[in-house]
């Protein structure tokens, strides 16, 4: 099925944006009676005629997010994905498993996981983009519920496609429900769509309030826009406009600061700008789930151990979020970022101590080596480390992206994204990967997807 084209699954043109977007809530995804209580339907009549109804569509997105598309803490997430792509993870699960493929570097167009990360994503495009039709639409809402609900459709539309446009290179920014466009839609320069990225964020950004709409961080405010467009900015090179959005949060320190290494991760931490809450109370997270392990071999997979090896002895990262699992002859380590047994946790997605890095490194680019190095010197010593030696912009650029691996392991792809973008992945994974190919810089786009449409030509190099 071509996802870009889903909504020809059901559309019939004289049905209205109300029964259009509850009929893709049913058929599509799991809906929520409340944010706080992912369980239930949206009866039909009840689509945008009050806040809970609409803001029930809107955690929907969330969910999906959580369950299924891109930063999931599930073996289909970045986290995962990604962390084998790079040189993060060890796969040691089952051979010849889709999956199996980003490890070893042996991804073909047609593979099945790729194909999922395509269609998942698309799928919650479409269904922010059928959010924002109908919340456009209706009458009765007030216009501050309104403004809140599409700052967050935004705000989701443009991180999707922000991972997308890392994985995959040129791809379709999708704003409509218009089945026509969608199906003969063209991929769009990267370029392009990082400025479609930045406009939905900024667009965000100007609908949503400064604080958050309950006691917990699982919903998008102004400041988790601000984290969005800090990390666009800085892959899109636009280091002054990094610097700026990422000092606004560090900035607001009556809502945000750097807790102990052990508090991180906690729903509590004040370090959290964005959280995924777990699908039922009580529950811990996926992360806790799949990373975890406690016997050998590991039945899934491990951390690298050249990981491990190269974080500094003292580094309180290494000892809090890092565990080792021995037998008679060999040593395995897995990350201990979340714990299974937690109840007290949530997905992380956005945190302050990446807003330091960004803004480490957009500094480091404007040549401001001082400034650069104190917010590097912030996160070696919430890890118990001495202050860099590093002095030149070589040095300091070598120390921002060495903290960003240690910091961020597992996160979501960011070990990939950082090689990516610094073009230091064929340097780096042509020494580890044995397949490894200079096109593996992008994933291909799938196989389905381009005989469905045309337009969506030519492949990625080397597939």
């Amino acid at each position: 099925m071509n996802t870009i084209a889903i909504f020809q699954r059901w559309y019939k043109p004289k049905k209205s944006v109300s029964l259009l977007i509850c009929l893709f809530l049913l058929t599509a995804c799991e809906s929520y009676l409340s944010p706080d209580d992912p369980t239930g339907q949206i009866p039909l009549e009840e689509i945008f005629k009050d806040e809970s109804s609409a803001t029930a569509i809107i955690s929907t997105l969330y969910a999906k997010l959580r369950d299924e598309v891109l930063v999931t803490g599930s073996t289909q997430g970045m986290g995962v994905l990604m962390g084998w792509y790079a040189d993060e993870l060890e796969y040691l699960g089952a051979p010849g498993q889709a999956s199996e493929a980003f490890f070893q570097h042996q991804i073909i167009p047609s593979n099945a996981t790729v194909l999922q990360i395509w269609n998942n994503s698309y799928s919650l495009i479409y269904m922010t983009n059928a959010a924002i039709e109908g919340l456009e639409a209706s009458k009765s809402l007030s216009e501050e519920i309104k403004n809140q609900l599409l700052g967050e459709a935004l705000f989701v539309r443009g991180m999707v496609h922000f991972y997308l446009v890392n994985l995959f290179g040129d791809i379709p920014y999708i704003t409509t429900t218009n089945h026509t466009t969608n199906s003969t839609v063209s991929r769009m320069k990267t370029v392009k769509v990082y400025e479609k990225i930045i406009l939905d964020g900024m667009n965000a950004k100007a609908r949503l309030g400064a604080n958050y709409v309950s006691n917990e961080r699982i919903r998008a405010n102004q400041w988790v826009a601000s984290a969005l467009l800090a990390r666009v900015y800085l892959y899109a090179r636009q280091w002054e406009n990094a610097e700026n959005e990422s000092s606004l949060i560090i900035s607001n320190i009556s809502l945000y600061n750097l807790p102990r290494i052990e508090e991180v991760f906690l729903k509590t931490s004040p370090s959290a700008i964005l959280q995924l809450k777990t699908k039922s109370q009580g529950n811990s997270t996926y992360e806790a789930n799949i990373f975890t392990f406690t016997s050998t071999p590991p039945p899934l997979l491990a951390l690298n151990n050249d990981l491990v090896s190269e974080m500094e002895i003292n580094d309180l990262r290494k000892t809090n979020w890092i565990k080792e699992v021995k037998n008679a002859s060999d040593i395995w380590y897995h990350p201990n970022k979340y714990k299974k047994d937690s109840s007290l946790e949530y997905s992380t997605i956005f945190r302050l101590a990446e807003q330091y890095l960004i803004r480490a490194e957009a500094r480091v680019r404007q040549n401001d080596l001082i400034g650069a190095k104190k917010d590097i010197n912030t996160i070696r010593q919430r890890a118990g480390l001495q202050n860099t030696t590093a002095t030149t912009e070589e040095e300091l650029l070598k120390a921002v992206f060495k903290e960003r691996r240690f910091e961020l392991f597992t996160e979501h792809g960011h070990r990939w994204f950082d090689l990516r973008r610094s073009s230091q992945a064929e340097e780096i994974l042509s020494q580890v990967k044995h397949e490894w190919k200079s096109t593996d810089i992008l994933l291909p786009i799938p196989d389905t997807e381009l005989l469905m449409n045309a337009n969506l030509n030519p492949q990625n190099p080397g597939y």
